[in-house]
């Protein structure tokens, strides 16, 4: 984006990946996001380009933005809550390796607070007399919704240092976003301010769709519809009516990975009771996603042995084929369980993938689990179908000719609230949703 609005600034992508660079000079872009083939494709060869000389990149930069990721430890002290740094330290090394000129190292990724702490000691540390200035600048960008975010974003958060140097860095930045973002939109904060607004951002955002499917539990049980509810409440400007959808569970690379790091810090500077409030908030998620498996299961007649369930969707979210943390991955994994044929179809997530995230690393891919090219194909012969991801096309499809090619009684569960649950019970199928 910055290329795409500033033509005479060089922005040079960099990885060690060879595989992922030439996907980024290719026709085919790595990752799917609406409206990011033609930014890309406008400024590539201009003035964006992408590279695996990492050394020379960053050798002649002046701004070195480190977007690598930031991982929940599976290992060691913190395993499961606390970010792994190990590729924020990896990087901060490379560029005290090969930094000459003074540089402006710019947190994107999502990280803990203090960690420029980290980064300014390796650089320090390098014996070379560069000086170096560490800004936080976190991304609030929504998968699906990226590039319109970039274009027209609620906010830009830049923290650095209150020194001249600090706040020299900072107007430097500053001067990047202001060639198309409205100045009173740039927010600027201290360094350690900025980091954890990033991480209570998504905790706030992911408490919000916990707490209306904790509410969606109550829906179902008393006859309430979760809608409704969700619409009357959105109603007081006090709450306001985003992120009261209610769902199969959140995912996605960012919300539970810095939930349960806000949780990890909160637990490590002596506050644990504020930690465990924010942990619930995770425990809920997965609550949720297991609940809605196993509504499939008793609903069946307490058994899914040996049925064709049909799971329409794996990313996370729509418009986007991020699988990381989908709840797609635990809904087919508790069916596979209790001994289901599961049947997946998504319109962006390549099968290899699918097997890959249920399976895991390594292991060869459960013989009871397949990949569909249709949602026709996938919801041909089952006994129920499982709407886990809210693409568009789910809403449109000939549930008619669908409902006549499935087990009978036929079962739909719309983990997403997109389809017309009345409608679908017209043409004979027994039809769920959350909260309803």
């Amino acid at each position: 984006m910055i290329a795409h609005k500033a033509s005479d600034i060089t922005v040079t992508v960099v990885d060690l990946n060879a595989a992922r660079i030439a996907a980024w000079n290719s026709d085919t872009l790595p990752i799917y996001e609406p409206g990011l083939d033609e930014v890309v494709r406008s400024a590539r060869g201009r003035n964006l380009f992408f590279s695996t000389d990492v050394k020379g990149a960053i050798a002649a930069a002046d701004i070195v933005f480190v977007s690598v990721n930031t991982p929940t430890k599976t290992y060691g002290v913190g395993a499961g809550r606390a970010a792994d740094l190990r590729y924020i330290e990896s990087v901060a090394r490379t560029i005290a390796e090969v930094a000459t000129t003074p540089k402006i190292i710019v947190e994107k990724s999502t990280i803990p607070v203090r960690t420029a702490t980290t980064i300014q000691e390796i650089l320090a540390a390098n014996g070379k007399a560069v000086k170096c200035q560490v800004l936080s600048n976190p991304e609030f960008l929504a998968e699906g919704t990226a590039v319109a975010d970039l274009m027209n974003p609620d906010r830009v958060l830049i923290g650095g240092e209150r020194t001249p140097e600090g706040e020299a860095a900072i107007a430097t930045l500053v001067s990047v976003y202001a060639r198309w973002v409205a100045p009173e939109r740039i927010i600027t904060t201290n360094l350690w301010s900025s980091e954890l607004s990033k991480l209570v951002a998504n905790a706030f955002l992911a408490q919000r769709i916990s707490s209306i499917n904790a509410i969606s539990a109550l829906c179902e049980a008393t006859g309430a519809d979760v809608d409704e509810v969700a619409n009357a409440i959105g109603k007081d400007s006090r709450i306001g009516a985003k992120f009261l959808k209610a769902s199969v569970g959140f995912g996605g690379s960012c919300f539970q990975k810095d939930v349960l790091n806000l949780s990890y810090l909160c637990e490590h500077f002596g506050l644990p009771e504020v930690a465990t409030y924010w942990e619930s908030v995770v425990k809920m998620n997965d609550w949720q996603k297991h609940r809605f498996a196993g509504n499939i299961v008793k609903t069946l007649f307490n058994t899914v042995a040996d049925k064709r369930i049909a799971v329409l969707g794996f990313a996370f979210k729509k418009d986007t084929n991020d699988t990381r943390e989908s709840a797609a991955i635990d809904v087919v994994r508790d069916l596979l369980v209790e001994h289901a044929n599961v049947v997946v179809y998504d319109p962006k997530v390549p099968a290899a993938e699918i097997l890959h995230d249920v399976s895991g690393k390594g292991v060869t891919p459960n013989p009871r689990l397949s990949v569909a090219s249709s949602a026709i194909e996938a919801c041909a012969g089952a006994h129920a179908i499982a709407i886990v991801t809210e693409w568009d096309e789910f809403k449109t499809l000939d549930y008619a000719k669908i409902f006549a090619g499935m087990q009978k009684p036929a079962f739909i569960f719309d983990g997403r609230n997109i389809t017309n649950l009345a409608k679908l019970r017209e043409i004979g199928f027994r039809a769920f949703g959350i909260g309803k």
